[in-house]
């Protein structure tokens, strides 16, 4: 149990970090004009990201979002460590509406009293893709509502990581198989 800690505590620290591009050479990051949460809401497989220290070897990556009755977000991420049927790995957080009017920005707290930043970029009129963007470009995930997407939708996403100043040299598809 105090691995478990010491490793979200890690991450959370990691995920922190600065949240602005310091050289101010980035352009600003798209948002979801308007992101609907009840339909938000549910399972999310991650399709590919640029992963933090704790998702690399991942597979059968999926967040999973509840909206409660004070307007949070409990976040559960899942994943298979280091193989299709590795050890189960859950992480819980906690998502914070930070701008109320589109709402899709967040801040994503693992431990308290640090809210990383956690930004959707896009989320599809189906709400069946959405992409979930950093101010600082250094973590980015790809994630729809099925394990699996049509290579144009994936090529079309990667395109839009793209636009958003990442590298998208570095994304990595994340293994999803049944679990």
């Amino acid at each position: 149990m105090k691995k478990r800690w010491l490793a979200i505590a890690l991450a959370s620290t990691t995920l922190a970090g600065c949240a602005t591009d310091p050289s101010g050479s980035l352009p600003p990051l798209t948002l979801a004009s308007h992101v609907d949460l009840p339909r938000f809401m549910g399972d999310w497989y991650v399709i590919a990201n640029i992963p933090t220290f704790l998702e690399k070897g991942a597979h059968n990556a999926k967040d999973h979002y509840d909206l409660d009755a004070d307007g949070t977000i409990a976040t559960t991420f899942s994943f298979n460590a280091d193989a299709p049927d590795g050890p189960l790995k859950h992480y819980k957080s906690r998502g914070f509406v930070l701008d109320p009017a589109s709402n899709a920005v967040w801040g994503q707290q693992y431990i308290w009293p640090i809210k990383a930043d956690y930004r959707i970029s896009y989320v599809s009129d189906d709400y069946r893709l959405t992409v979930i963007t950093r101010e600082k470009r250094d973590y980015v995930w790809i994630m729809a509502r099925t394990p699996t997407i049509s290579e144009a939708d994936f090529n079309r996403m990667v395109a839009f990581v793209g636009s958003q100043g990442y590298d998208p040299a570095k994304l990595e598809r994340v293994p999803q198989g049944t679990r």
